[in-house]
């Protein structure tokens, strides 16, 4: 499912219009973004939790040369579904 899909899935569900569920898809995931920007998690109970990890700086290499590089620090976003997103795919 793309994007699309799930607004006209959102549409069809909820009685908004196309463009008025493309906003509040739009909205939600801005206002994610920003939670997680501030360093804020945000848990919606039975669906799931996102969150930011730390990842340690490291020292890689470069496959084709072998010379040793660094890899920064970094802070990435994480998804932990919750019991009954789980539930719900098993089945």
């Amino acid at each position: 499912m793309n994007k699309s899909d799930l607004v006209t899935n959102v549409a069809k569900a909820s009685g908004l219009t196309k463009a008025d569920a493309e906003r509040a898809i739009d909205a939600t995931f801005q206002t994610i973004t920003k939670s997680l920007k501030k360093g804020d998690d945000v848990r919606l109970i039975g669906f799931g939790t996102f969150a930011t990890a730390s990842r340690k700086a490291t020292e890689g290499r470069n496959p084709r040369t072998g010379e040793k590089i660094k890899i920064p620090a970094k802070r990435l976003p994480k998804f932990r579904p919750g019991k009954q997103l789980k539930e719900a795919v098993e089945k």
